[in-house]
């Protein structure tokens, strides 16, 4: 019988999908589900940012004067991933931030104040707080509890809350019973990510400019170095043989950046990945997904396609421990980064803007990890490691979606409705 044999294949293999010439970005694709023998619980999304530092979630602050200082250096290490302090600064300023996130400490112990002694005193604001202080307690909460040992040590003492304590009498934290049942309604993240030193794990970002040399003075630097940005083979090739230890993709993605309107150069950030990542894998150089992150679809879509990590900066601008007040302006900020400077005459790379609030990373990361852990469960990954073989392997399956069908994909067909995070 003639006729033509047709191969029952869904989709296309990442190579044969990026090898078409054509400049994909994130919502340009869309990757096909896969076998699912795991529950999204066992998704393990720890990761390196560079050669030898791993973090528990792939997620890096940008170095950006609106995102990036010490609170959001300090909470993003907390979570288990990074923040890269802004340069946007003078030297000296940058270290103090940088310093200020590393060696984030609290208090120690020496007694405890109630309300109702607070309420007792007349004069509030002349009288010393050790007046009214209560000595510290006898017992408290040891350091070495675990979540569930806090737990339980304050259902046993019929207590609100308790100081958890070292055994030297410093405070670590301050356990109560509303935040135990709050944490417990959260999904569960990985440990802090800490230096060989024990503290938190902090990145600071240089320019390539003659007086950036002094910030290499100023700040106390490990030996690891991630640079770019690149979206192309042939930059990653110059700085692997350069031998840098991580490489930052993106070029014109990020969402305040005109640089591919202004000056007609860049790539499409899923493109831009996979190909720059394609290569770094067989140097064992980890990517950064600079830019274009604006939900945890893009995140997951990033790392399948061989980013290691992502790096935000409008998805974490707003937040409760971003700097600038509760009305954000991008001007300054962005003047720095965005404006080329070869030339006396700059040419704008970048726009004003503002962003709303979104409350505190500290809640909404949690949640956006646990939509990632279940986009890695639907596409048959159970970790970053598994999600990067399977696209080596050509088992991951990707589409280009039309237009129609990125309408389709998205909320349509209401007159109004309520969109939330979680």
């Amino acid at each position: 019988m003639n006729g033509y044999f047709f191969e029952h294949e869904d989709g296309f293999s990442a190579p044969r999908l990026f090898s078409q010439g054509v400049s994909y970005t994130y919502d340009d694709v869309i990757v096909l589900p896969g076998y699912i023998d795991f529950p999204a619980d066992a998704v393990d999304l720890s990761t390196r940012l560079s050669r030898r530092v791993p973090l528990f979630i792939p997620c890096v602050a940008s170095p950006m004067d609106t995102v990036s200082e010490s609170v959001m250096a300090a909470a993003m290490a907390a979570l288990g991933g990074a923040a890269v302090v802004h340069s946007n600064a003078s030297p000296s300023r940058q270290a103090d931030a940088v310093r200020a996130a590393k060696s984030r400490r609290l208090p120690f112990l020496v007694g405890v104040v109630a309300v109702s002694d607070w309420e007792g005193v007349s004069d509030k604001k002349g009288t010393p707080v050790s007046e009214y202080m209560r000595p510290a307690p006898p017992s408290s909460a040891s350091a070495s509890f675990d979540f569930e040992q806090a737990a339980a040590f304050l259902a046993d003492e019929g207590l609100d809350c308790a100081p958890l304590v070292a055994e030297d009498g410093e405070i670590l934290d301050l356990i109560t019973a509303k935040d135990i049942e709050t944490i417990r309604s959260y999904p569960k993240l990985g440990k802090p990510s800490l230096g060989s030193d024990g503290k938190f794990v902090v990145g600071a970002a240089i320019g390539t400019r003659e007086e950036d040399k002094e910030r290499l003075e100023q700040l106390v630097l490990g030996s690891r170095c991630d640079w770019g940005n690149v979206v192309t083979i042939a930059q990653a090739q110059n700085l692997v043989k350069a031998g840098v230890d991580g490489l930052r993709v993106g070029m014109g993605s990020g969402s305040i950046c005109t640089t591919q309107e202004v000056c007609a150069v860049g790539r499409g950030q899923a493109t831009a990945v996979y190909k720059v990542a394609s290569f770094a894998r067989d140097h064992d150089v980890p990517v950064i997904a600079d830019g274009g992150i604006s939900n945890s679809g893009h995140i997951v879509k990033a790392l399948v396609l061989g980013a290691s990590t992502v790096m935000m900066g409008s998805f974490l601008a707003g937040s409760h421990e971003a700097p600038g007040s509760t009305s954000i302006s991008y001007d300054k900020g962005s003047d720095a980064r965005y404006l080329g400077d070869a030339l006396k005459l700059k040419v704008a790379q970048g726009v004003v803007g503002a962003v709303a609030d979104k409350g505190s990373v500290l809640k909404f990361i949690p949640y956006t990890m646990q939509a990632v852990k279940q986009g890695f469960q639907d596409l048959g990954a159970s970790s970053v490691r598994s999600a990067h073989d399977l696209l080596q392997s050509e088992v991951l399956r990707l589409e280009v979606r039309t237009g129609a069908a990125q309408v389709e994909g998205a909320v349509h067909g209401l007159v109004s409705y309520e969109k939330k995070a979680f």
